[in-house]
């Protein structure tokens, strides 16, 4: 009986053993199959496997791990969370949890994680890193550099550490430490996007030339829509207007669908003097993203200047009031298309729309000075001087450098026999002329404006 009972034991511990083993042999083969990229092999591998082993560690991170990689959020969480729990002095499992908390938008719970995980290895690159990651992308980079740095001190060699620190100490204007770190890492690893951040650098520092040059290197090694619209934005910028056609129209050749770059093109090309050229590249990019404000500003200066594309420009312009009712200058916009282009070919042009349009753009925004003044044109053109004339006033309460419209009250007044107040504004009117040093700046401030709003749109795309 009692060697019955021996071996009756035996038999139940090799059963064990041969259960244990399978066990064991499935998890490696999950394993296996999430190094490989077969995530939904693994991940049913790994599930038929929790019941058995509902504790264990090792199961419940690569399972978090494998459905992140899924990009299946809530279930990641729920298996790193548990991992997490059961084993809390393990700084992998956290990190791990973090990327995925904020891989799902929870960036406080995730930022919890980083700092427990740095907590428990100070002295770790990845906890630093990813800390300093975790402020850079909520826009914290002060607090960011000096985990950045950290890391970077641990492992000098790492090119995205070493890409995020220079970046972070050109944010903070640190530039000759940004400078620095870039051409150190260039000597390593030559790429584009550190020749693009090096003309940052440079042009932030006031150099220019040096500044050009690192974009052209940077667009030539990586000829990306960004690199290329860099380049061009700053030929651009600092009106060297042929080389900017060349590059933006290289963009666009390449790039076709992109709304900046045709702006880019068309910018360029009103610059140097080629209208009709610049209302097609405008024309372009308003179809290619119709609600986009930022072209329609130089569709309307492009225009004033060629309006033989008339029927497509109002047809662009009334879009764009439909689509945004609420919206003063695209009411304004599309007044002024209407009114230039059925001008040139309609004597009989319904100029009630004109007027009503002109309202409703003042309505929406009545500190617009470009309204008042085209309304007290509209009003002048028919004589009708009592109406025109408030309308100027207005206007230049808004803006006293608008030179127009200094002239066109002065000509209000001598019809109405004011010939003092007459004088008063042609005077204005000739000082303005003689500076014009307001209208190039404000030209060159709305291409300015372009040019860091569209950059700082791309930066920020996920």
């Amino acid at each position: 009986m009692i060697l019955c009972a021996l071996l009756l034991c035996a038999a139940f511990a090799a059963a064990e053993d041969n259960q244990e083993q399978k066990l064991n042999r499935q998890y490696q083969s999950a394993v296996a199959d999430y190094d490989a990229g077969r995530y939904r092999q693994a991940a049913t591998q790994l599930e038929s496997l929790l019941p058995y082993a509902p504790k264990s560690f090792e199961i419940h991170e690569l399972l978090g791990m494998v459905y992140a990689s899924l990009s299946e959020d809530a279930k990641a969480i729920e298996h790193l969370d548990a991992a997490v729990r059961l084993k809390p002095d393990s700084a992998v499992a956290r990190t791990n949890l973090g990327a995925s908390l904020s891989h799902s938008g929870n960036a406080a719970l995730a930022g919890e994680q980083f700092r427990k995980a740095l907590e428990l290895e100070p002295a770790s690159f990845d906890a630093n890193h990813n800390l300093g990651e975790h402020y850079v992308q909520l826009g914290k980079i002060a607090d960011a550099r000096p985990l950045l740095e950290r890391a970077q001190q641990v492992n000098p060699a790492s090119y995205n550490n070493g890409y995020d620190l220079a970046m972070a100490d050109f944010v903070l204007g640190r530039l000759d430490e940004a400078r620095q770190l870039v051409q150190g890492l260039v000597k390593k690893q030559d790429t584009g996007e550190l020749h693009n951040l090096l003309g940052q650098i440079e042009e932030k520092d006031g150099k220019f030339v040096t500044a050009a040059n690192e974009f052209e290197i940077a667009a030539h090694m990586d000829p990306s829509e960004d690199n290329l619209f860099t380049w061009g934005s700053e030929m651009l910028l600092h009106r060297t207007y042929e080389p900017a056609i060349a590059v933006y129209q290289e963009g666009v050749r390449r790039f076709p669908d992109s709304p900046r770059l045709s702006i880019g093109l068309g910018l360029a090309l009103y610059s140097r003097g080629k209208y009709d050229e610049a209302v097609a590249a405008l024309l372009k990019a308003a179809d290619l993203n119709p609600s986009d404000p930022r072209c329609y500003l130089f569709l309307s200066k492009a225009y004033d200047s060629s309006p033989n594309q008339a029927e497509k420009v109002i047809q662009t312009f009334r879009r764009f009031a439909e689509l945004q009712p609420g919206n003063a200058l695209a009411q304004y916009y599309y007044a002024m298309s209407l009114w230039k282009g059925k001008r040139t070919e309609d004597a009989g042009l319904d100029l009630q729309t004109v007027e009503s349009l002109l309202h409703k753009s003042i309505a929406l925004d009545e500190a617009l000075p470009e309204a008042h003044v085209q309304l007290g044109n509209l009003y002048a053109d028919q004589h009708g001087y009592e109406k025109s004339i408030p309308e100027y006033v207005r206007a230049l309460e808004l803006d006293p450098n608008l030179s127009d419209a200094h002239y066109r009250l002065g000509t209000d007044y001598v019809h109405v026999g004011q010939k003092d107040r007459a004088q008063k504004e042609f005077e204005i009117y000739q000082k303005l002329r003689a500076e014009h040093l307001a209208e190039i700046d404000k030209e060159r401030a709305e291409v300015q404006q372009f040019v860091y709003a569209a950059k700082a749109a791309a930066s920020n795309k996920p």
